[in-house]
């Protein structure tokens, strides 16, 4: 299996592509190989980007697949 570390230089706020990252705000998402470095072109989209709320579909995961109606037909 193999694993790559990827870099985005668009800012994913406003879309600029961000040409020169040296002491650009970025973002870290990942770990290790499996990552994904996201560069930004203003502190303010980079804190921006970071106050987007998380959605975690996995913790109504038990809501979702039960069936309490007992009915099995779509």
């Amino acid at each position: 299996m193999s694993s790559s570390h990827i870099i985005s230089t668009i800012d994913p706020i406003n879309g600029f592509n961000i040409t020169n990252v040296k002491d650009r705000p970025n973002v870290v998402e990942g770990v290790d190989t499996n990552s994904l470095t996201i560069y930004f072109e203003t502190k303010t989209s980079r804190q921006a980007y970071l106050d987007i709320p998380i959605e975690q579909p996995e913790r109504d995961l038990p809501r979702t697949m039960s069936n309490p109606t007992g009915n099995y037909s779509g």
